[in-house]
């Protein structure tokens, strides 16, 4: 049945998990795909005053997304510099750990240097994205890759694992060399298979949300759903212009008439131009961010991949959510339930057939905020001023 199953894979993967700040609960399930290749991160204590929780979906392949689960959040949360709250000096160690042990391109070099001197308290989260790629090429990102593949591949992985990379007693600092561990795919360039990244990080009442690609995180404030991310599909004028401008084309809504997303991690043949920086390439890495100031009036975030968005609004979700929680205190069977809600009956209309992977994060209240000016008000990117949250239309698909 080509890429779909004969009957679909009800079976889900659910978990359930809090602190004094938060609750949340998740769920994920594949659906009528031949393969599950989406993957998440949820970290309620990143460290003592952070949370972290990620979607991350697969295309191409499931390596990409499991990278991002696994590795993501370890270059937030990089050195004892970030949990003491010192910023600039975490950045600062990431500029020369980094810059002393990856092949990294003039343009991220003076990005990180920029990062450094700004003191940023959260444009580690941008970084942290964009430096996924870098870790996917050279041997020690093949064999990473490798090991999150299948059966073959991981057996090939941790054989090379075993034969090449650096023994325990060359220190430390050579087991982070990603790119010049030596070995047969010394020369790898990275994975052709791709995934979107979607995270949310809350430290006291700040949340953050840095997304490329399709899966989305959106709020509910007094019940109203506020969109934190823009699914960044080809068609949107930012993105039509820097695909073209890369030497890209677009044809029935897909990048070079195969990639139905304009931003993700991995997928380096779209990534192949010497002369571009990161972000200007056919397909980029660089995330949207959005900071949003919490108060009292939010009840929880939602992040999902596009497998439950391409069956439900974003309104129409919060709804849904809102009147479960009237009578389900497990978070979780939340998940579950909205999972089931949208898979469909059979794959003939192709909705509800994909991957599908939700968090739902419920705050705990009160929320000590200094203000209450609404989300739109509070909202602010680093990147584009049009990816602020703004209501949401119940009958909008997106």
């Amino acid at each position: 049945m080509g890429i779909y199953l004969s009957t679909p894979k009800t079976e889900k993967f659910s978990e359930d998990g809090e602190n004094d700040r938060l609750r949340y609960g998740l769920s994920s399930m594949q659906g009528w795909r031949a393969t599950m290749e989406d993957a998440h991160a949820a970290y309620p204590d990143l460290d003592a005053s952070t949370s972290f929780f990620g979607v991350y979906d697969g295309h191409g392949g499931k390596v990409v997304a499991k990278f991002c689960a696994k590795y993501l959040h370890q270059q937030v949360l990089k050195n004892e510099a970030y949990s003491a709250g010192d910023i600039g000096t975490s950045i600062h160690k990431a500029f020369f750990r980094l810059c002393s042990s990856l092949e990294i391109s003039s343009h991220l070099h003076s990005t990180l240097y920029k990062a450094y001197i700004l003191e940023s308290r959260w444009y580690v989260f941008h970084i942290s994205q964009k430096l996924m790629d870098e870790m996917m090429r050279g041997q020690r990102g093949w064999r990473e890759l490798a090991v999150l593949g299948d059966k073959i591949n991981k057996l090939s992985g941790m054989i090379e694992g075993l034969i090449w990379s650096p023994r325990s007693g060359e220190g430390n600092d050579q087991v982070e060399d990603w790119a010049f561990e030596e070995g047969p795919h010394s020369d790898f360039s990275g994975p052709t298979s791709g995934s979107t990244a979607c995270v949310a990080a809350i430290r006291n009442n700040q949340l953050l949300v840095a997304n490329a690609g399709d899966s989305r995180c959106v709020i509910s404030r007094k019940g109203q759903a506020y969109n934190l991310s823009r699914d960044h599909k080809p068609d949107l004028e930012v993105e039509r212009e820097r695909i073209l401008k890369a030497g890209g084309f677009i044809h029935a809504g897909r990048v070079n008439g195969s990639l139905n997303l304009a931003r993700a991690i991995g997928d380096m043949e779209f990534k192949q131009n010497k002369f571009l920086p990161a972000e200007k390439q056919i397909v980029t890495a660089n995330p949207d961010i959005n900071t949003v100031e919490l108060c009292d009036d939010d009840d929880f975030i939602v992040l999902a991949c596009d497998g439950i968005w391409d069956c439900m609004s974003s309104q129409q979700l919060v709804d849904f959510v809102r009147e479960q929680l009237n009578t389900e205190s497990k978070l979780s069977l939340v998940c579950e339930r909205v999972l089931d809600k949208c898979l469909a009956p059979s794959t003939a209309g192709g909705e509800g057939c994909d991957n599908m992977t939700m968090i739902l994060v419920k705050f705990n209240k009160p929320i000590h905020s200094a203000t209450t000016a609404t989300a739109e008000e509070q909202s602010s990117s680093s990147n584009q001023a049009d990816t602020e949250p703004k209501p949401v239309d119940t009958e909008s698909s997106s």
